[in-house]
């Protein structure tokens, strides 16, 4: 069964998507697929560095943090970043997922994803999770981790709220309480899931 995870900055998705890994689930995760294409031996290298210029380069390799400034709060140059390094990511995720099923006809392949709704990604899932907190506590989230209140609320500002992509949910996950409790509705998830396999 092929499962969408999705949610937005600092939603709580990937403590989600680990904890699924944890019950038995196969995690892939763009974040990671995205790395890899940004790689000096990576296929989206070039092309990336060709559109955004030798100055996102530190010791030879794309300085994520550099890329980033470029990029949030720039709609067209996101969209451009994505266009590069897009189809890259959505190849490798079902390569990944056709290998996984080969191997285990009832494995569960989650593939986690910020924007899998805004690309039409989650049209090829089964079902759909996402994790959903109060933007506030995105921000405060966000904020933990080192970015500026300033660079979270552009992000968020570029990201579709998570009120809307519960709309599209077969599940939706409430992130915004303990981590306990997040666990617990994550195994209720999990079963239903089984369930279906």
């Amino acid at each position: 069964m092929k499962v969408g995870l999705t949610g937005g900055l600092a939603s709580g998705k990937t403590f989600v998507g680990l904890e699924l890994a944890a019950l038995g689930c196969h995690l892939i995760r763009a974040d990671e697929l995205g790395h890899e294409a940004l790689a000096p031996d990576g296929a989206a290298f070039f092309s990336v560095v060709k559109e955004f210029g030798e100055e996102i380069l530190t010791d030879g390799s794309i300085d994520r943090g550099v890329l980033a400034r470029q990029v949030f709060g720039n709609p067209a140059r996101l969209e451009a970043l994505n266009r590069l390094i897009h189809p890259f990511v959505r190849s490798r995720q079902i390569v990944l997922t056709r290998e996984i099923l080969a191997r285990d006809a009832t494995a569960i392949v989650v593939y986690e994803a910020a924007i899998l709704i805004e690309t039409g990604g989650y049209r090829e899932m089964e079902k759909l999770i996402v994790a959903y907190c109060t933007m506030e506590q995105q921000i405060e989230r966000a904020m933990q981790r080192g970015a500026s209140r300033e660079d979270v609320v552009a992000r968020l500002s570029h990201q579709m709220p998570l009120e809307d992509k519960r709309k599209f949910a077969d599940y939706v996950i409430d992130t915004s309480g303990a981590k306990e409790a997040t666990r617990e509705q994550t195994l209720r998830v999990y079963d239903s899931l089984r369930s279906l396999v």
